[in-house]
């Protein structure tokens, strides 16, 4: 006790000693040593210098007064951004959603897809209407004339405002999705060129997703419509994709009415009239509301803007096809206030990862940050475009293009979705879909293979089961083992991989979808309901099953049908 330094300092802790090392002597800097502050990360923390033999000396730690005392009552220093912090300082408005606000400058956007038999003349009316509009110079269609007539393509000038690219150039098919775009003085437009190529039809229905409006170009001249319509050829099946892809408005133009086989006749007109409107009736389509036929010469341009001399077609006394998009088709409903949901259909690298899509619902604007599903990966929105013009904020019906900091490339694929990060998107392997089969020989049953269509996603599905068949007249179910062509069922089905996916009823764009196989459409269908993975987990069934399954799964199919 009388050996006891009353005097002695009070122990304070120094948060800048040295680890212990047990078996190794320690002696605290001595007063003459600078204190060394501490690193502001500990990734930036220099390794410890080596002990020198001063340090190593053992003193009496009675008489040796603590150094690091006045630094532990003094106040820690205040820490200063980082230019890193100050660069991901909007990362705090993560939880914040974009409000729209109408300010008077947006017009309503309507994104219009021409699809139809191959040859109809899509590229052509597409170049056409860029021309009439003025989004073409004349030079610049000079130019396309003379090339085309060098490379005795003549009549496929037009098309090349659409067909950037040589090959297409060169063969005359539409490979990829063509984009551009014009304005009238009430309605921005955006053009999706379709191919009609049966080989290109994954492309076709990448660019029906993203479509308001479609466009059914049909061919009047003699032989072409036949073709076309006629099983296995396009234009039935471009049209009912076009109805699952949820395109509620089909305008039906009437190409090459100007052709030496038709010149201008009316009957030509009613009779393609007539073979294809019970079709459409057959698919959904209203012949009433939702169908409207314009005969036109995507060559010359006639009833495209203006009418032609009364020598042509002055029997059809309706609209032209740009006043009717521009004044008589219906507005359409778009939810700028509600989840961002942006789907992702192309990809590529330039100065930073840029994305092409199309905002399906929600506002975003400049440096807000978002999801990325389904692999969850939260990005930053750097620069925005709009059919390539530079803006601050994009809405609901626009095409876009964003830089997106925070994910590469590679970690991207078309099909992906952008939401906002308070309400994000479903994602799920196994699902309950209700499915129509159009066109399969066999059966369709368990352990079925094919490839799914859903938005711009790609994806192989197999059947685990079907649940049960729908009647199409009284909407009764009934068990069933396998579904057969015609037949409308509710099946189970799972992919090797999640992906997005939404039940109709909640998201009606991200929650149709289309199977084909061998490069056919075999059925379309909805999505019902994306299963949990712990319930799927034991759902490996097949028909007859034991009571409480069965109750399981019908109440299901109750619920959400």
């Amino acid at each position: 006790m009388s050996n006891w330094n009353v005097n002695a300092n009070s122990f304070v802790p120094n948060p800048n000693a040295r680890p212990f090392v047990p078996g190794q002597p320690y002696t605290p800097p001595t007063p003459e040593q600078p204190i060394v502050e501490p690193a502001e990360d500990w990734e930036e923390q220099a390794d410890p210098s080596p002990v020198t033999a001063q340090q190593e000396t053992v003193s009496s730690p009675v008489e040796e007064p603590t150094p690091a005392a006045p630094v532990a009552e003094s106040a820690p220093p205040k820490k200063e951004p980082t230019p890193e912090e100050d660069v991901i300082a909007p990362l705090a408005k993560k939880f914040q959603r974009t409000v729209y606000v109408d300010d008077g400058s947006h017009k309503e956007h309507i994104n219009i897809v021409f699809v139809g038999h191959v040859d109809a003349g899509k590229s052509t009316i597409g170049g056409q209407l860029m021309f009439l509009t003025g989004m073409v110079d004349k030079r610049t269609l000079e130019k396309y004339e003379r090339e085309a007539k060098e490379k005795g393509r003549e009549s496929w000038y037009l098309s090349w405002c659409m067909d950037t690219n040589d090959e297409e150039r060169e063969k005359g098919k539409t490979v990829e999705v063509g984009r551009a775009y014009f304005e009238t003085e009430k309605r921005h437009f955006t053009i999706l060129d379709a191919p009609g190529h049966k080989s290109f039809v994954p492309n076709m229905i990448a660019g029906a997703t993203q479509a308001d409006l479609a466009v059914l170009v049909i061919s009047a001249r003699r032989g072409e419509f036949e073709t076309g319509f006629d099983r296995g050829g396009q234009t039935r099946e471009h049209s009912m994709l076009v109805k699952t892809a949820g395109v509620k408005h089909l305008v039906i133009l009437v190409n090459k009415m100007d052709d030496p086989t038709v010149k201008w006749e009316e009957e030509r007109f009613k009779e393609i009239e007539g073979k294809l409107t019970p079709y459409l009736r057959k698919l959904g389509f209203n012949p009433k509301t939702d169908i409207t036929y314009i005969p036109c010469s995507g060559l010359t341009g006639s009833f495209i803007k203006d009418r032609p001399s009364a020598t042509e077609g002055s029997w059809y006394t309706g609209p032209c096809f740009i006043e009717f998009i521009d004044e008589l088709l219906p507005s359409f409903k778009r939810d700028f206030n509600g989840p961002v949901r942006c789907i992702v259909c192309e990809k590529y690298s330039e100065m930073g990862t840029v994305i092409i899509g199309k905002m399906e619902s929600g506002c975003v604007q400049k440096g807000d940050t978002l999801v990325v599903m389904p692999n969850k990966q939260p990005v930053q929105v750097l620069q925005i475009w709009a059919d390539d013009v530079e803006t601050d904020r994009v809405v609901a019906g626009d095409n876009i293009k964003f830089k997106l900091k925070g994910i590469e490339e590679s970690e991207l694929q078309a099909g992906f979705i952008i939401c906002s990060p308070d309400s994000l998107a479903k994602t799920g392997r196994i699902f309950d879909a209700e499915v129509l089969v159009l066109e399969h020989k066999s059966i369709i049953a368990s352990g079925y293979s094919c490839v799914l269509h859903i938005q711009s996603a790609v994806e192989e599905v197999t059947v685990k089961g079907v649940i049960a068949t729908i009647d199409k007249k009284t909407g009764e179910k009934k068990r069933a083992k396998f579904v057969k062509q015609d037949e409308k069922c509710i099946m189970r089905l799972e992919s090797a991989e999640s992906f997005v996916l939404e039940p109709f009823k909640e998201f009606p764009y991200l929650g149709r979808f289309t199977l084909r196989d061998e490069g056919k459409t075999i059925a379309i269908g909805k999505v019902l309901k994306v299963i949990d993975r712990s319930i799927a987990s034991f759902a490996h069934f097949s028909f007859p099953c034991s009571s409480s399954l069965a109750s399981y799964f019908f109440t299901v199919v109750s619920v959400v049908v």
